[in-house]
């Protein structure tokens, strides 16, 4: 294997993470900022307020997403066990 195939091989394991994680990631933004927006408008600072509403929108994105996520994660899996049979 060379330098060539690491690379290869470390660019896509990036790129499946940016696809697996970032669509959670970006919901659990967009929610904290509404919240937080929610927060300065109506001058309520409950700590709890942030966390309940993040971690319902993060756990129904992942039960969504998860499809998606299984089969990029498999795709990638296929492909790097074929790289390392070819070896």
């Amino acid at each position: 294997m060379s330098e060539v195939d690491v690379i290869d091989v470390g660019r896509d394991a990036m790129w499946v993470v940016l696809k697996v994680a970032g669509p959670i990631m970006f919901l659990g933004l967009i929610s904290g900022l509404i919240i937080a927006l929610f927060q300065a408008l109506t001058t309520i600072q409950e700590m709890t307020l942030t966390f309940v509403p993040k971690i319902i929108v993060i756990f129904i994105a992942i039960v969504v997403l998860l499809p998606f996520m299984i089969n990029t994660v498999t795709i990638f899996a296929d492909s790097l066990f074929d790289r390392i049979t070819a070896l």
